[in-house]
Parts: C-alpha cells; structure tokens; sequence
C-alpha cells in the first residue's frame, strides 16, 4: 500500500508542474505580445511668479512633456476653483482665457487685473496620482488716501500741540511724506527741547507739532508714494492763532507842508484781523467802539477814524499771518500835525501803535535866522512832549527815534545854511 501511495504522489506532483511550466510558457508568449506602458506626463520647469500693475494683463506658463491621454487643467490654489480644462474656460470670468501653444504649453491670461485677482494658481494633470504646479500673481495697486481716517484743515491756539494724520492704502504699502507746499523747510521741536529745527520733509502716517509757534502756521502736503505711480498727495492747512501784535515803523515823522506823507505799520495777527486807523486822542487799552460812551464823556478827547479818500489813502498788504498798514496823508497842512494810531483787533484781542506827524520848516532861499532854527527845534520838543509816556507802552523805544530825528532836523538846517552860503 504504501509503494502506491508513494508512486500517486508522484504522478500529482508530475502533473502540478507540467500544468505550472505550460502556464508560465503561456503568460511569457502574453507578455511577448503586449506593446510597453506609455511613459509618464511630466512638467517642464517650474511656472514663474509675475508682479503686475493693477489694469494690466498676467501670464502664467505652465509647460508639460508626455501629456498623452491626460488632459491639463487650470484652478485657483486658495479655493480648488477650477478655471480652465485642456483649452475650454469653465469659469464665469470674460477676463480669463487659456492658450495651448506647441502642444506642450499652457497659458493662463488674466485680463485687466484687480487686486481680488492677487494669489496663486495651480496647473494641474489628471493622473494617478494627480501632477500639479502652482505659480502666483502679485497685483500691484497705486496709493490711494483714505480721507475719512486723514485730518482735514485744523486751527490751535499759539503754544498748543496738535497732531495732524494721514492714511494710505495700496500695494505695496505706501510710504508717506510731509511737506510744506510753499516748498520752505518745515519748522519740527527737537523731543525734550524747545529749539526748533528746519527739516525738508517728514517721513510717517502722523505728524507731531509740539508747542506750535505762528511761523509753523502754513499749508502742508501729504505726499503717498509705493512706486507704482501715480502718487497722491492730500492738502492740510494749519492754522494757528494768536492776539495782534503791532508795530510801527517810526514813531516820530516829520514832513514839509504840501508834501505828501507815508505812515506804516506792521501786524502780526490769526485769525486774519480787523485793521484801521485813528488820529487825536488817546487810544483805550480795551474796546474802542464798546467804550466810548462811558469814557470819552468824561472829558477824554475822541479819536478820529480816518478813511480812504481823497485826503487819506489806506492800504495793506497781506503776506499770511503779516500785514502791512500804510496811510498816505496828501498835501500835508498844519492841520494834520498830532497824533496817529494804527490799531488792528481779532477775535482773541487788540493792539495800537502811536506815532507823531509834526511839521518840517523849510524857506527856500535866504539865510535862516535864528528863530527859523528855534522853529525847527521847538517843532521837535512839541512832538516829543505830545508823546507823554506813551513811550513806555510802546513796542520801540522813542528815545532812538527822537535822536534821529534830532539829528535830521539838525543835519537838514546844516544843508539849507550851507547851499545859503554858496
């Protein structure tokens, strides 16, 4: 039993390969006859990153080798849109379009770009497992001032800070510059410091103004660049405000009869004054027109307003917070010997000058006597004597002005004695 149990094993085992040798013949005949797999699709390079302006058009290059079968398509990498499939456009967007070039190229074209088309965008072949690219478009955008969040025209107090600011959007993120637009160097405080110093321009989204001063007083420019052009520029005007401060010119002037005579006076003042002249009396440190009644009835001379006209004629020439005052006296007469004031007042207060018109006697020919000379000099005492001690509430000093015209008169009694003598 045993022998033939053993030769039945053996006859299997003989069958078993004989059937396994004619399978492996066969399969081997098979793979004879099978042509070899289609290589795989592969990227050429990579696709480049592209800046563009807002407005213009970007292209992305996506170059593919051994595409076969496969098909390429376009999607947006933030979201998976998908934008493009082979060379038919999927999205709802006319700006977009695809362009196959020399069966291995793939062109993304995004037309008139917004800033909503920033990011990165994937080329993509749909094998197993999925091949993909990504490139990305950087749209640039022009600065634009944001006029809600930018100060608008602002006025302080003298001595007071202020603060003015300007903000820009765009891409990339703008720069901004102050300036003054009348192109002078703007006036900054040094911190901890009261010197100030000139700058031509200031970099940042605010600028400090500590302490203001009148000569900081002007209209500056926020200038908003990021070299895309156009830069944009936004117009603050600072205004700072103080009482009047006036000053004549001279404050003793004489002048022949018949002779047309120019009194001057410069005034430093914001809000822009109300500027006049006056002549007699004495001017009241407080309201003129609010005290008359209740102190010229008391014996107080009223002064006189004068008017621009064929006697007086009135002028001022304005240069921001300056103004200069002339009044031109035509055909001088002794009657217009005494006592002007150039006064100026605003909403924050009032301030006077005084000067004193006094006649120069001059006879053409002949020798001049001696009471011709008294004349002279008596003229000078008369007008010193009117001034009073309104001297110590003048802004200069009447001492250097009585010398010279000292001086003028003496050295013009000189000239006429000498020409007598030729």
């Amino acid at each position: 039993m045993e022998i033939v149990y053993m030769q039945i094993v053996m006859v299997l085992t003989l069958l078993v390969e004989c059937l396994l040798g004619s399978q492996s013949t066969a399969v081997q005949e098979i793979n004879l006859q099978q042509p070899p797999a289609d290589p795989e699709p592969e990227f050429e390079g990579t696709i480049q990153n592209v800046t563009f302006p807002a407005g213009r058009e970007a292209v992305l290059t996506c170059s593919v080798k051994n595409l076969g079968r496969y098909k390429v398509g376009w999607l947006r990498a933030s979201d998976q849109t998908v934008l493009a499939l082979q060379g038919r456009v999927v999205t709802h967007n006319s700006r977009i379009s695809v362009v196959h070039e020399d069966m291995r190229t793939w062109r993304l074209r995004i037309r008139q770009l917004r800033e909503s088309d920033r990011g990165c965008y994937m080329c993509q072949i749909n094998a197993s497992p999925m091949k993909k690219q990504i490139g990305c478009i950087d749209v640039q955008v022009p600065p634009d001032i944001i006029n809600e969040e930018s100060s608008a025209d602002i006025a302080v107090q003298e001595g007071e800070d202020a603060t003015i600011v300007c903000r820009a959007v765009g891409h990339p993120t703008p720069r901004v510059t102050w300036k003054r637009e009348d192109g002078e160097y703007m006036l900054l405080r040094k911190p901890q410091s009261r010197e100030l110093i000139r700058v031509e321009a200031y970099n940042g989204t605010h600028l400090h103004l500590q302490k203001l001063e009148r000569r900081q007083m002007g209209a500056y420019l926020c200038i908003a660049s990021n070299d895309v052009p156009p830069a944009v520029s936004k117009r603050v005007s600072l205004s700072v405000h103080f009482a009047p401060s006036v000053r004549p010119t001279s404050q003793l002037l004489g002048a022949p009869l018949g002779s047309d005579v120019q009194l001057e006076c410069s005034v430093e003042a914001s809000p822009m004054p109300v500027s006049y002249w006056l002549k007699g009396g004495r001017v009241l440190p407080s309201n003129f027109a609010g005290s008359i009644n209740s102190n010229y009835d008391q014996g107080q001379s009223r002064p006189e307003m004068l008017l621009d006209g064929p006697k007086y004629g009135i002028t001022e020439e304005r240069h921001g917070f300056r103004t200069n005052m002339r009044l031109v006296v035509r055909f001088f007469s002794p009657n217009d010997v005494g006592t002007y004031h150039c006064a100026s007042s605003n909403s924050l207060g009032r301030a006077d000058g005084t000067m004193r018109l006094y006649e120069i006697k001059i006879h053409p020919g002949g020798v001049q006597t001696s009471d011709d000379q008294l004349n002279i000099i008596g003229g000078l005492a008369e007008a010193a004597r009117g001034r009073g001690n309104s001297s110590a509430n003048s802004l200069v000093p009447g001492g250097s002005s009585l010398h010279f015209a000292l001086v003028f008169a003496v050295l013009s009694m000189l000239l006429s004695l000498t020409s007598t003598f030729r």
